[in-house]
Order: C-alpha cells, then sequence, then structure tokens
C-alpha cells in the first residue's frame, strides 16, 4: 500500500476530512502518522521522507525546494480545495509531481449560491428588501425584469461558469456568454450566447462574474461596464474582487441608485472599515461565503479526494488532475 500522510490545520482537517471519509483513505493507503500540522517541516521534518501520497486543503504548506528536498518519494498530492496556486512551485512541477484538486466540488456549491442570488435578483427583492422595512408597508412596484424571459450574463465559463449555466436551463432565461477562450462545444452543450463584455452588461438583467484573477482580468471590469446596465439590474461578484475596479464601481452605484451590487468577494478582503461598500444601500455583502463552508459542504471535497484515490489506485485517468499549463487560466 502506498505511504500517505495528511497535512493541514487540525480545524481544516475535521471540516474536509471527516472520520468516515478519513477511515476510508486509511483502509485504501497506509496512512503511517495522525494529520499533521502545515508546519511539520520545522516540527517533524523526518516524517516526510516516507511520504508518496499528500492529503491536505486550505493551509498546505507550498510544496518547495526545502519540502521536496525532505519528501523524496512524493508522487502525487490530493489537494482538497480550490486553487492550488498558492501550492504548487518551480520546483513541484520540476519533480514530475502530479496533483488533483477539488475545485470542481466547490463550484457547484458556488454555482448553486449564484443561482440563489441571479432568482433573487431578478425578482427585485434586494429593492423590495430595503423598501419594506422603510416603508412599513408592502409596496409592490412594478420594474424588475421577473424569471421569464429575461437575460443573465455570465462572464468566464470556467468550472462554475458553466455549472451556472447548467443551473439556469430549466428556466426560461436566455444566457449570454463573454469568455475569450470559450470551446465552442460548451456554446451548443450549454444553449448559450456567446458575446463581447459591453453587451453582457448592456443586455443582461443579471451579470455574474466567474473570470478566474489573472493578469488579462486584474481590472477588467471598470466604471464603463457599470453606466451600460439596465435599470433595476444586478452585479454579481462570487470570483475575485480585484477583477473590478471597486472604486469606479462604487463611484457609479452612488449615481445609479436602481441597480445593485452582490460582492461576496472584495479586494482587499474584507474591505477596510472605512470604505463606502459598507454603507451604500444597494451593495450587498457577504463574507465570501458562496463557496464550502458550512461541514457538510466542506465534505464534498474530502470526499472528491477519495474517489480521486480510488481511481489513482485503479491506474485510471483522474477526473480533477491540473498540469501546469491549465494552472495558468485558472483562480
Amino acid at each position: 500500500m502506498p505511504k500517505a500522510l495528511f497535512i493541514l490545520d487540525n480545524t481544516v482537517y475535521e471540516r474536509i476530512y471527516p472520520h468516515p471519509i478519513y477511515d476510508e483513505i486509511c483502509s485504501l493507503v497506509d496512512v503511517y502518522a495522525p494529520p499533521q500540522h502545515p508546519n511539520v517541516v520545522n516540527q517533524k521534518p523526518e516524517l516526510l521522507s516516507e511520504m508518496e501520497l499528500l492529503f491536505s486543503s486550505w493551509t498546505c504548506p507550498p510544496i518547495d525546494e526545502e519540502f521536496l528536498a525532505l519528501a523524496p518519494n512524493l508522487k502525487m498530492v490530493f489537494y482538497g480545495a480550490g486553487s492550488i496556486k498558492h501550492v504548487v512551485t518551480k520546483a513541484f512541477w520540476e519533480r514530475g509531481i502530479r496533483i488533483t484538486h477539488a475545485a470542481n466540488a466547490n463550484a457547484l456549491i458556488v454555482a448553486q449560491f449564484t443561482l440563489g442570488q441571479i432568482i433573487m435578483s431578478l425578482k427585485g427583492v434586494w429593492k423590495y428588501m430595503q423598501q419594506t422595512r422603510s416603508d412599513r408597508t408592502f409596496n409592490q412596484t412594478t420594474g424588475n425584469a421577473g424569471l421569464r424571459k429575461s437575460k443573465v450574463g455570465i462572464i468566464g465559463l470556467g468550472l462554475i461558469g458553466r455549472h451556472v449555466c447548467t443551473l439556469l436551463q430549466p428556466f426560461d432565461v436566455d444566457i449570454l456568454v463573454y469568455d475569450p477562450y470559450i470551446d465552442q462545444q460548451n456554446k451548443h452543450q450549454l444553449d448559450i450566447q456567446i458575446v463581447d463584455l459591453e453587451t453582457v452588461f448592456r443586455e443582461a438583467h443579471v451579470v455574474s462574474l466567474h473570470a478566474p484573477l489573472t493578469s488579462e482580468t486584474r481590472g477588467m471590469i471598470n466604471a464603463s461596464h457599470f453606466e451600460l446596465m439596465l435599470p433595476n439590474s444586478t452585479f454579481i461578484n462570487t470570483a475575485r474582487g480585484a477583477i473590478v475596479r471597486e472604486d469606479e464601481m462604487i463611484a457609479v452605484l452612488r449615481e445609479r441608485k436602481d441597480i445593485f451590487a452582490i460582492l461576496d468577494v472584495t479586494h482587499p478582503e474584507p474591505p477596510t472599515s472605512e470604505s463606502e461598500i459598507y454603507n451604500l444601500p444597494n451593495i450587498i455583502l457577504t463574507p465570501h461565503i458562496a463557496g464550502a463552508i458550512e461541514k457538510n459542504e466542506t465534505a464534498t471535497m474530502g470526499d472528491a479526494m477519495l474517489q480521486e484515490l480510488r481511481r489513482y489506485l485503479k491506474g485510471e485517468p483522474l477526473q480533477w488532475e491540473i498540469n501546469k499549463e491549465q494552472l495558468e487560466t485558472m483562480a
């Protein structure tokens, strides 16, 4: 049996790999020591020498030259979370080590959250909540798009963006997608319209951002895009705050009180205490909760790694393995 080690913070371990999942992994490989703290390089470096398989998640230490010098037998990393950018290094790729991650499990949870926000936005819930509280009576003003024959804009057709498009299929909405790297096969499978970025903002009743943060997308969304938005429309960001020029967004929202921004991410995160993001009534702010945070949700990522382990031991292709080239276009 391959020798395996869990390296991650205890609180994360309990959320990602609860006992049923941990015990099942232990039945398939030789987990030769209890879960180790991320500072294992300094605390118990001798433990790394036998490790062939590494199981981790958030709080995984960077797998750099120092780490790899202590882990000469490492062959495979099972990363029970999303982005691996802070984990892998040049030395990691040069050693030919493989890595798989649980981004898809988390992506579906983010997409489900996003679907809820889209439905609420099309129904004008944010405006009605504030109006009902201030007026202390019911006033069903019109002007919202509603669920039928409306347009939903998706920016970025990665894992999350594709899940959102799939979840929207039962609804009678038109899906406008902007992604410069789009696969034409996805266009037909998902029943979407490919448009430019300006068209998304100009025509969609709800615009949902799912692009990765790269040098090309940093600051991509600016004031001109928010100025294009339809009356009573909504912008949703569950991607990365730095993709949006937040000062420009705030300036437009200050004038355009009819449009709303649903922000689950910001830059910086959280916003500084003096940020106007906290004050504007047409900004709905949540503390980065779109992804898996509750225990029943986070365990799906550990289960995804268990399924990948089964494939690995059988010599089958891994469903969520990432290589260096793929990583460059991911969040």
